[in-house]
């Protein structure tokens, strides 16, 4: 019986001062003849909203895959982007929108809640199947990668450098695991401060 070969890399990120990047987006673009695009198969995918944030911050996807948006908080949300990806607006709700939204450009895309002011998501768009975001430990697993050369490279909200700017050529052909080391100089996170709850629960 024949048995697929199927390797993996390991991606480490840190920042300028050596501490672990949680939330970053590692990419790998498996070179190929002929400018063939790796195929893939959208996965449907999940932003919640819970105690008035996105959950999870970031959220990593194929492209082509459709997100739902539930909401799980006792008030209503308006989750909208203006993103050039992907433009959209939920009319005011609480519990599941009728629709998904599909996701069928690359790129980032930003969440926002018009009622929400401090309310900010993100959806990594990937053009590639291969991909995975890092955890509090800033290691990101990229498994069942055909044995090949790929160019890895990694997004993160705060980064001062520019993605395409990370790229690195990684050849994944000849080991059955690639480790691979990025440190990441980020901008110091903003943020509106929540509103106070006044009053108890209310219709926002």
């Amino acid at each position: 019986m024949h048995v697929a070969l199927s390797n993996e890399i390991t991606a480490r990120i840190v920042d300028d001062k050596g501490q672990p990047v949680e939330d970053a987006v590692v990419i790998a673009v498996p070179e190929v003849e002929g400018g063939r695009r790796p195929s893939g198969r959208p996965r449907d995918g999940v932003v919640d909203q819970v105690d008035k944030e996105f959950m999870p911050k970031v959220t990593a996807i194929l492209v082509g895959t459709s997100v739902t948006f539930p909401n799980h908080d006792n008030v209503r949300h308006q989750v909208y982007s203006f993103s050039p990806g992907k433009r959209f607006e939920l009319p005011l709700y609480a519990g599941v929108p009728a629709q998904p939204v599909v996701f069928d450009k690359p790129g980032v895309i930003v969440l926002g809640c018009n009622i929400h002011d401090w309310m900010v998501g993100y959806v990594y768009v990937s053009e590639s199947p291969y991909f995975a975001k890092s955890g509090k430990d800033g290691i990101a697993t990229l498994s069942d990668l055909p044995p090949r050369t790929y160019l890895v490279r990694v997004w993160h909200a705060q980064s001062e450098v520019a993605e395409d700017a990370t790229r690195k050529t990684v050849d994944a052909s000849r080991t059955q695991r690639s480790d691979v080391d990025w440190t990441l100089k980020l901008r110091p996170e903003t943020r509106v401060r929540r509103s106070p709850t006044v009053g108890g629960h209310g219709r926002y």
